[in-house]
């Protein structure tokens, strides 16, 4: 299993094309991914359960992947992150 911090860096967090985006990305991956904000986790292929995180900018998220394919689901995710859902 690996795990990775991040933080929302765009300014509307993550709605519903942010969310879309991680599920699209998650699903690439036979890896099980989950998103975490403070106690809550959710399935990373989910899309309500990633909108349910309701994080908004500078929210830390963790990263969970688990599976043969998860360093390279880990680091195609983090990049997502990174990009700012290309948004900006």
């Amino acid at each position: 299993m690996k795990t990775k911090e991040v933080e929302i860096k765009n300014k509307l967090g993550i709605h519903a094309r942010p969310a879309s985006l991680i599920v699209q990305k998650a699903m690439e991956f036979d890896s099980d991914i989950f998103l975490k904000k403070d106690d809550y986790q959710v399935n990373g292929k989910s899309i309500l359960s990633v909108m349910m995180l309701a994080a908004e900018q500078g929210s830390k998220i963790t990263l969970i992947a688990d599976g043969k394919d998860e360093d390279e689901a880990i680091k195609a995710l983090e990049e997502l992150f990174d990009n700012k859902f290309n948004e900006e």
